[in-house]
């Protein structure tokens, strides 16, 4: 982001007499008055972060003031820069009163493995607490029976965490005989390092977002990126560029929707923005260097989408590679019309995972980063909904969601029969232990 022109010359034409953290600050409230609207909420956190590292840089104190000591942090939100300062201190869990449980910040405390609930609730500094992240509570002034309860179910998990990671390069296998295949959501090298670390069996989803910040990336800097990701794990599953919704990229240029969640995004971007989607197409074949690759596509409503994103795919893979039987083509399942399409898509696609995420943002009309409108994410009808596409599926479907790296959501895929999940790297050790007790 401090490469975008935008800040640059900003940063260029600033009153050099002025006090320069000042200035900064300054600047950064000028671009953030310029984003009005609530698409542009999680951009405008992304900039009050910059916000924060540079002022660091240039002295000012702007890291948070943590306790020596054990504590639980209360807040209203936190900034993503953040997360590795409370992660290195004795931070025993984490209370956000105003986010949402798929905002930066939430994401990143459970890729952490930090503790953490979202919650609307007041607590004196002085309180003794109990947070329960599994039950999503906070029990403050606890008894003497409260705690002791607390305590045995802590050394229980701890000890279950020690297991599950000495043993987290072994494959997850049931009693019963079954094998689920436990694959990693990355979005780059340093979180496909740690997938490979934690046992990962392989890449269920590269969110290639990362690359598409604030400037359009080369065809060069896409693929040596991507090549990173081959180099470790064989035929990684990449979405395509899924921008739009809470997601905008400012050199882009997609109209100022009402409702941008049902606007230009996913797969609409190969008709609205080609020229993007073919550099990034380029990139990932070049990397592939003919090696296996399965591209998967987001936000699909109907089959003629994937039939058009496909042939586009297919052109510009002829031109990189001399093969082309080795690409595999899927879908995410997060539009509820798929649901009832999927005998048209059992046709034509190679493979399905569902975006527990965005899937649920749509069958509740809830807005996925609203702070005060939430949903059961162990909703019956979620279930529902997963356990159709699982039955009328006639090929391999996976979870790539938040849902499947959730212990207590565990049981119930198991009994659809799924037996490929995709998570955050931090959940592998333990999801595979599940796996093996249930």
């Amino acid at each position: 982001m401090l490469e975008d022109p935008s800040l640059t010359k900003a940063i260029q034409k600033a009153d050099t007499q002025s006090n320069g953290t000042e200035a900064f600050k300054q600047i950064i409230n000028r671009i953030i008055k310029g984003l009005q609207g609530k698409k542009f909420e999680t951009r405008i956190a992304d900039y009050r972060d910059i916000e924060k590292r540079v002022l660091g840089y240039m002295g000012m104190k702007t890291s948070l003031a943590l306790p020596e000591t054990p504590f639980i942090l209360l807040a209203d939100d936190l900034l993503p820069s953040d997360i590795p300062q409370i992660a290195a201190s004795p931070a025993r869990g984490v209370v956000l009163k105003e986010t949402s449980p798929v905002s930066h910040s939430a994401i990143l405390l459970r890729s952490f493995g930090i503790p953490s609930i979202i919650a609307d609730i007041m607590a004196d500094e002085t309180d003794k607490s109990i947070l329960d992240a599994d039950l999503g509570l906070l029990i403050t002034d606890p008894q003497p029976d409260e705690i002791e309860v607390a305590e045995q179910r802590q050394y229980k998990n701890e000890a279950l965490s020690r297991s599950a990671y000495q043993k987290r390069l072994e494959p997850a296998v049931a009693s019963s005989g079954k094998r689920v295949s436990i694959l990693a959501n990355i979005t780059d090298l340093k979180s496909a390092l740690e997938a490979k670390e934690q046992g990962a069996e392989g890449i269920g989803l590269l969110r290639t977002e990362f690359l598409f910040k604030d400037r359009a990336p080369t065809v060069d800097e896409q693929t040596r990126a991507y090549r990173e990701i081959f180099d470790l794990f064989d035929s990684p599953t990449i979405r395509t560029l899924d921008v739009g919704g809470d997601k905008e990229l400012p050199y882009i240029g997609i109209p100022n929707e009402k409702n941008p969640f049902l606007g230009i995004r996913g797969i609409r971007l190969f008709k609205s923005h080609p020229q993007i989607i073919k550099e990034q197409l380029e990139a990932i074949f070049r990397a592939a260097e003919g090696r296996a690759v399965k591209i998967m596509f987001p936000m699909v409503s109907e089959p003629q989408e994937f039939i058009d994103a496909k042939a586009f795919v297919l052109d510009i893979a002829a031109k990189h590679t001399p093969d082309t039987d080795n690409i595999q083509f899927g879908i995410m399942v997060e539009v509820p019309s798929v649901i009832f399409q999927m005998e048209a898509f059992n046709q034509i696609v190679d493979f399905y995972s569902i975006g527990t995420n965005d899937l649920t943002q749509y069958l509740f009309a809830i807005e996925r980063t609203h702070p005060s409108l939430t949903t059961d994410p162990l909703s019956p009808v979620l279930f529902r909904a997963i356990e159709e596409v699982y039955q009328k599926s006639a090929k391999p479907v996976s979870i790539c969601g938040e849902l499947a790296g959730m212990e207590e959501a565990l049981p119930r895929l198991m009994e659809i029969g799924f037996t490929i999940l995709s998570m955050a790297p931090s959940h592998i050790p333990l999801i595979k232990e599940r796996v093996r007790n249930a």
